[in-house]
């Protein structure tokens, strides 16, 4: 919990998180496991200037531990940050490009 910037020592119900600390406890089960490939669906939204930044260094850690992150995302800073490879898909159609 720590690592994505939770207290674990908190005692809300998870109903009571804001988006941004929901955001952070999907990651936390996420990783919990150490996966070698980590999927996550828009996983800056509702996440403050400094939530973006921490996950960003998070994810950063990740991949240069070798391991794979397959992000859906509509920013294209996140992406040219964290992608190697980026695919794309318009109309149903993929593509891929690279950065």
């Amino acid at each position: 919990m720590k690592q994505v910037g939770l207290d674990p020592d908190l005692k809300w119900h998870v109903r009571k998180y804001s988006l941004g600390m929901r955001q952070r406890l999907g990651l936390a089960q996420a990783i919990m496991e150490n996966p070698k490939i980590l999927i996550l669906d828009k996983p800056f939204n509702g996440l403050d200037k400094d939530g973006v930044k921490g996950m960003r260094e998070y994810l950063l850690s990740y991949k240069e531990q070798g391991k794979t992150i397959l992000i859906c995302s509509h920013s294209a800073e996140d992406i040219s940050v964290l992608c190697n490879t980026v695919h794309e898909m318009d109309k149903g159609v993929i593509s891929e490009n690279t950065f």
